[in-house]
């Protein structure tokens, strides 16, 4: 049986190598079709917050559902005894400063996310690259504190809640003004679901980052 794989895994092969694929000729460049359509520059923001907003909606909620689940397996998990962080002044100084430009530039991607590269998702990534780095080199009380006392998990609840219900409205047909191509204010509800997806997605990798951190260690 295992040569009958084999062997339909090489014709697929020779087939992708040598047979081109049929590509349907337009009479309109299709990259600009999409960028009339949501009213801002980045096609990529527009495509995943606007074209296919409806596989947006459940991309965050699988993000929600990956997050229980790391509740979930480390449920019966004991805490690590010892945690390795970094003591040394210039490692602090170092994982400290790439927090703080990583924290700067996921902003920048939040807000200016539909007008060049970048948008929600890579905002919470760099946003939650900041929070590991700050994780490294502060104390895991003092991070659990702090996670506890701005109630991060609420805010993360609220953030996702506050996208869904956008997006329904958007895909009922509810729609903000478009504004100007280029304007930081344009392109109607993208930005502003663009900061909610990273508000979403940092604090849900603040909630990752704690609970390996306390269950597995740094090192």
């Amino acid at each position: 049986m295992k040569w009958i794989y084999l062997l339909a895994g090489l014709v697929f092969y020779i087939k992708m190598l040598w047979m081109k694929n049929p590509q349907p000729v337009l009479p309109f460049s299709a990259v600009d079709a999409i960028a009339q359509d949501s009213a801002i520059p980045n096609v990529v923001s527009g495509i995943i917050l606007y074209n296919r907003l409806y596989d947006t909606i459940f991309e965050v909620i699988v993000f929600t559902i990956a997050i229980m689940g790391a509740h979930f397996l480390l449920a019966n998990d004991r805490p690590s005894v010892q945690i390795h962080q970094f003591t040394d002044s210039s490692s602090m100084l170092l994982a400290r400063l790439g927090a703080t430009v990583a924290a700067l530039v996921g902003i920048e991607l939040a807000i200016r996310g539909h007008l060049s590269p970048g948008g929600g998702f890579a905002a919470g990534v760099a946003g939650g690259t900041a929070i590991g780095l700050v994780a490294m080199t502060s104390s895991l009380e003092g991070m659990q504190t702090l996670y506890q006392r701005w109630r991060v998990a609420m805010w993360e609840k609220i953030s996702v809640l506050m996208f869904v219900v956008l997006a329904m409205l958007t895909l009922a047909g509810l729609e903000l003004p478009r504004g100007e191509m280029g304007e930081l204010l344009s392109g109607g509800i993208i930005p502003i679901l663009n900061i909610l997806v990273a508000v979403k997605v940092t604090l849900g990798s603040w909630a990752v980052v704690l609970l390996f951190i306390r269950y597995r260690g740094l090192l």
